[in-house]
């Protein structure tokens, strides 16, 4: 299913028509591989992503099949982006529509990647529309994400309209060690 062609308009942009795709389940399984070499690079670039490294293909692997069963288990979201020319896919982000009881209302934005080779294009700015209309379809209102506090993802989210709730120090590690810092934000939206 295509959410729409984003069209990239940043100054730094060099990717027109980023195409979005939510995937499904069968299309998540079949992409596994694409996906485990993003996130691979991303870990490898020093991306605090909730993987050490070395992140080997094998454990990569697991972690999109884990997610390819929560989309079919309707708990998640998963969109791609996918570089113009040849398909290949260079970004994901997942919207996590699994909440408590009490938050029906709410859904969480996790793992927005973009591989090295694609970053200052446009990618991630595509994805995050891309993954908050998703929401709204979805029927969410408020969506919530963690970042690393400094890092480009930060300043990504502060120009696309979330807003800093706040600082946690030490809250996670960095994939060779020692300890960061991670900013949440949230964003209101309309449902659709």
């Amino acid at each position: 299913m295509r959410v729409r062609e984003q069209a990239c308009t940043d100054e730094t942009s060099s990717m027109s028509n980023i195409a979005i795709h939510v995937l499904s389940p069968e299309e998540a399984r079949e992409q596994v591989g694409a996906l485990s070499a993003v996130l691979i690079d991303c870990v490898e670039g020093g991306a605090s992503v909730s993987f050490m490294s070395p992140l080997t293909g094998e454990r990569a692997d697991a972690f999109w099949h884990g997610v390819a069963d929560g989309v079919a288990d309707r708990e998640r979201i998963l969109l791609v982006a996918r570089e113009p020319s040849e398909g290949m896919i260079v970004g994901t982000v997942q919207v996590i529509l699994k909440q408590p009881e009490n938050q029906p209302h709410r859904a969480d934005i996790a793992k927005m990647l973009v591989h090295r080779q694609a970053r200052r294009r446009g990618v991630g700015a595509a994805l995050m529309r891309a993954a908050e209309e998703a929401a709204a379809k979805a029927g969410k209102t408020v969506l919530v994400l963690d970042t690393v506090t400094g890092g480009d993802a930060e300043r990504l989210y502060e120009r696309v309209g979330w807003v800093k709730s706040g600082v946690i120090p030490n809250y996670a590690l960095w994939p060779k060690g020692g300890f960061c810092d991670t900013t949440v934000f949230y964003k209101q939206i309309s449902a659709a």
